[in-house]
């Protein structure tokens, strides 16, 4: 009998291409603790291209990945002694693949290809490993008014709603957020919603259990509250506050976006102003702006809630550290607690 392979790992991406200015190494296992002073460095998977974010099959012990500013996605099977082993690579069907997601039954690994405008379902191999595209759907739409980072469709995230039958994918070049229903192998699109020209919409995060969603702009660096419809599969925009304090004037674009398991509290990263921003979310999701906390780096790019639901981890993708910060239950406040460092790190799972 084959020993099961070990949990309470992380798992960290890191961009390493020139073209990203990147330094990183590939992806960087480590046997996590309470935070980033505690975890144990275990092996490194080298020779990838821009492993930029990473999904974790807790059923199978499986990890994937997509290359940024590639054309394929990766599975690797987890060892029992924390090592992780190649299942090969397929094609997405697109280029600069940048986010995906299982679907609820883990028959297929659902990508945002983001330069070529497209939304990829792969089947997943009785392994877990995957098959070329079997299907790749363009999003439709006007692009922006940002000449250079709206000239066509950019989907950037791939969340699955809470009951899991449809999928939400944020379009940063057209200014929308397309909700995709699966039925059967074929991916349709739902609804989709407008937000404010130039708006780029980035990443959205679902309140854990009132029918609301976050969604975090890019490019206007802002989160917008939008009301979820799950019988109709729609978004409705309800409120929107900037990410950015009220006394910055430089360049900053919004990036990530947490909420606690609770529900009260919602974070946001800014690259360029560098902080973590967090909101206190009433009821009705309407978000009251709270503080800023430095990220302990420069371009604090993904961020994520570490699996106590307590500490918040933070990759600063120019800084090249990893910095953890504690929540305070009652106020929503960041206590930073740890950092590592970490070349180009980009993405954190855990299994």
């Amino acid at each position: 009998m084959t020993d099961p392979a070990p949990r309470g790992l992380a798992f960290v991406g890191c961009f390493t291409t020139e073209r990203r200015r990147a330094r990183g190494r590939g992806i960087d296992i480590y046997r996590t603790g309470r935070d980033l002073g505690d975890w144990t460095h275990l092996g490194r998977v080298e020779n990838l291209t821009n492993p930029s974010f990473l999904v974790t099959d807790p059923a199978r012990a499986i990890l994937y990945t997509v290359q940024g500013d590639g054309e394929a996605a990766s599975a690797f099977a987890l060892e029992p002694d924390g090592t992780l082993r190649g299942l090969g690579s397929a094609a997405t069907g697109g280029t600069n693949s940048v986010h995906q997601a299982l679907d609820p039954g883990g028959r297929f690994l659902i990508v945002a290809n983001y330069a070529s405008g497209s939304v990829a379902l792969m089947p997943v191999r009785a392994d877990g490993g995957l098959e070329p595209a079997c299907q790749v759907l363009p999003l439709p739409g006007e692009p922006g008014p940002h000449r250079t980072e709206q000239a066509c469709a950019h989907p950037h995230h791939v969340v699955l709603s809470p009951d899991g039958r449809h999928v939400i994918v944020p379009d940063k070049g057209l200014d929308r957020v397309f909700v995709l229903k699966l039925a059967g192998e074929r991916l349709a699109i739902a609804s989709e919603t407008a937000m404010r020209p130039g708006a780029g919409p980035r990443h959205i995060a679902f309140h854990p259990h009132e029918p609301l969603a976050f969604l975090v702009n890019e490019l206007d660096s802002s989160v917008a509250t939008c009301r979820w419809d799950a019988d109709a599969g729609a978004l409705t925009p309800l409120h929107l506050v900037s990410t950015l304090p009220p006394d910055f004037f430089g360049a900053s674009t919004a990036a990530a976006i947490a909420v606690t398991p609770d529900g009260r509290f919602v974070y946001a990263s800014n690259r360029g102003q560098d902080g973590i921003a967090r909101f206190r979310a009433d009821p009705a999701g309407r978000l009251e702006p709270a503080g800023w906390t430095s990220s302990g780096g420069r371009d604090p790019r993904f961020m994520v809630l570490a699996p106590d639901g307590g500490h918040l981890l933070v990759a600063n993708e120019q800084g090249d550290c990893l910095g953890a910060f504690a929540i305070d239950p009652e106020s929503g406040d960041l206590t930073r607690t740890g950092s590592r460092p970490s070349l180009s790190p980009c993405t954190i799972a855990f299994l």
